[in-house]
């Protein structure tokens, strides 16, 4: 079993970055993971502005510095100008995992229409997991228990550390060793 396992937490807001308003976003997801995770891990937190470089180098420093088999993004995903977290996913990832944004947005059609505009994706940088949530609590709740069931078996297959799960809270799925 894994030690020391780590889960980088990112926060993209320039409004939170800058103190104006409290971090909720990020504090959810810490929340959410603490709830599904029987594995003791440690988050790699960080709270960023809306800047591309600023993400892809967090980015880069959880994955191949800080060894996070998974990062979660909160925020950046809309159409805005300066929502830029899908272009540094794809800037840093070698794989993308569309199945999880079009999940995403399918679970939050069912709360609100304006789903469709949301960038959400996922990819795999080497041995990391990167995962785009959108920035309310709410969301990133109901889109976490969507996706979250997969991620423990992917992060399998990137050769990660296993991740163990309550299964009361998440049930997720590995197939049956063959």
């Amino acid at each position: 079993m894994a030690t020391n396992i780590k889960i980088g937490v990112i926060n993209v807001s320039d409004r939170a970055s800058k103190g104006i308003y409290e971090d909720i976003p990020g504090k959810a997801v810490v929340s959410t993971l603490n709830e599904y995770l029987v594995s003791e891990w440690t988050p790699v937190y960080q709270v960023i502005p809306d800047e591309q470089d600023q993400l892809e180098a967090a980015f880069k420093k959880m994955a191949d510095s800080e060894g996070c088999c998974l990062i979660v993004t909160t925020g950046g995903t809309g159409p805005a100008k300066r929502d830029v977290t899908p272009e540094a996913t794809e800037a840093v990832c070698q794989k993308m995992m569309p199945g999880f944004g079009e999940l995403m947005r399918q679970e939050s059609l069912k709360y609100v229409p304006t789903a469709i505009l949301s960038r959400q994706t996922a990819g795999i940088r080497n041995r990391t997991l990167i995962v785009n949530l959108p920035g309310k609590p709410k969301a990133i709740r109901e889109c976490l228990d969507a996706v979250f069931p997969a991620i423990p078996y992917c992060i399998d297959l990137i050769e990660g550390p296993y991740l163990e799960c309550n299964p009361e809270v998440v049930k997720v799925f590995r197939p049956k060793s063959s």
